[in-house]
């Protein structure tokens, strides 16, 4: 067996690192180190790395086995430097990134990406596709004809100093310990444990080599983190693991038991996004996108800057203009729609105080907007368009939401995800929304 007492040429041996953390012992430097390495070249078992996992998800790390896994995580590949990006004036550029741990609706990139480019800080933007009830950057940005998602080391830099902004797949070479890693998770019921969360998002994060960083971790029912003590800990984890890295990182924690803005889809993010570029939009994202604007811009040493001017004046949308056609997209190519649509109605008068972010999520992706597998396709019009958000008067008959997707069988199993997601009160009970919970640094 891989990582046995009979492979002399290995360091340490895999049975002792898992009795290690079993019995709720510190890991040595040289045991994480080890580990990470021999698993990426296979001398360690996946049965053997998912016991330890699973050893860390019931015993927990210390902050210093954490940085020194998240060290070695990052050690497994390449790491990228942005030191010496020019814009095209030959100004040094800074370079500040974004990370959201995942939502419905949760398009901010999209219209973020450019914004903060509008004010000399490059955003080299590594994204991912989706899975389950979260939808992927990139799958909204794959629904632009002709748009790309795979760019060389090389590309990146060269449209980072040209435009300022892009957003694409993280290459194979970043942190390819993580890649494999968090696929053995995904199938042995250990995704969930914080230390290994924030080491794998920090990992490429930080092998990414941006300068500054600002994380969205979302908290409520459509979230990866339910309750808020669990997403507080894993900000602050992830905040000192960059901090330690020399990334200037801060985090804030955002409701996610409401769908962001009024999409959950591809295609249709991307026509919601282009309305906040374009100087409206829903108000809660332009809100978030204006504030994690100002997270980033100041992380990255600018502190003059007025995002909110920026996206009603038509800046930001000439630079996404200018980020999609450099990844060979047409902006002003007409969006993928979907063939069919549905219509859920109100039930009855009154305020709607509870529009459940999950179940929207669900409804989505059993539409076709999302995936079970990674190899799984999505459809690009797929999705959920809302027609009303918590804290707005609905009466009996009126539309809710219109389910959209190319294949009407989907309808039904979309509208069972639905059952009991909206929850509507009388005249007068209106809720208050918190999106922005803390902000923790």
């Amino acid at each position: 067996m891989a990582g046995s007492p009979g492979t002399s040429a290995e360091r340490y041996d895999a049975v002792d690192v898992i009795r290690t953390k079993r019995d709720r012992r510190e890991l040595s430097d040289g045991q994480i180190d080890w580990v990470i390495d021999a698993y990426t070249r296979g001398a360690v078992a996946d049965e053997q790395m998912s016991a330890l996992a699973m050893a860390v998800l019931l015993n927990g790390m210390t902050h210093r086995e954490t940085a020194r896994w998240t060290s070695a995580m990052i050690a497994s590949g390449e790491r990228m430097d942005f030191s010496s990006l020019r814009s095209r004036a030959g100004r040094t550029l800074p370079t500040a990134d974004k990370h959201s741990t995942g939502g419905v609706g949760d398009k901010i990139t999209l219209p973020l990406a450019p914004l903060v480019a509008v004010f000399g800080v490059a955003v080299p933007q590594l994204s991912g596709r989706g899975l389950g009830h979260t939808g992927g950057t990139l799958d909204k940005l794959e629904a632009i004809p002709g748009w790309r998602a795979s760019l060389t080391n090389d590309e990146m830099m060269s449209q980072l100093g040209d435009v300022g902004a892009v957003i694409c797949a993280a290459g194979a070479g970043l942190a390819p310990a993580d890649r494999k890693l968090y696929a053995l998770r995904d199938v042995t019921g250990t995704v969930e444990a914080i230390p290994l969360i924030a080491s794998s998002i920090m990992s490429k994060k930080i092998a990414e080599g941006t300068g500054a960083l600002v994380l969205d971790v979302k908290v409520g029912s459509g979230a990866f983190m339910k309750d808020e003590a669990s997403a507080r800990e894993l900000a602050q984890t992830m905040v000192a693991l960059g901090q330690d890295a020399g990334v200037n990182t801060v985090a804030l924690l955002t409701d996610m038991d409401t769908p962001l803005g009024l999409t959950a889809g591809n295609a249709i993010e991307v026509e919601e996004s282009l309305e906040v570029l374009a100087g409206g939009g829903p108000e809660d994202v332009v809100e978030l996108t204006v504030r994690l604007a100002e997270e980033m811009l100041a992380a990255a040493g600018v502190h003059d800057a007025d995002p909110a001017r920026a996206l009603s004046d038509g800046r930001a949308m000439d630079v996404w203009r200018r980020m999609i056609a450099a990844q060979g997209g047409d902006p002003d190519a007409p969006l993928p729609a979907a063939r069919e649509s549905e219509t859920v109605y109100a039930p009855a008068d009154g305020v709607l105080v509870g529009l459940d972010a999950l179940a929207v999520g669900v409804a989505a992706w059993r539409l076709g907007a999302g995936r079970a597998r990674k190899e799984d396709a999505v459809q690009a019009g797929a999705g959920v368009r809302l027609h009303a958000k918590p804290g707005a008067f609905v009466r009996a008959g009126e539309p809710l939401m219109t389910l959209l997707t190319d294949t009407p069988e989907r309808f039904a199993r979309a509208k069972e995800a639905l059952e009991g997601a909206v929850t509507i009160a009388p005249e007068g009970a209106r809720p208050a929304r918190r999106l922005i919970i803390d902000r923790i640094a």
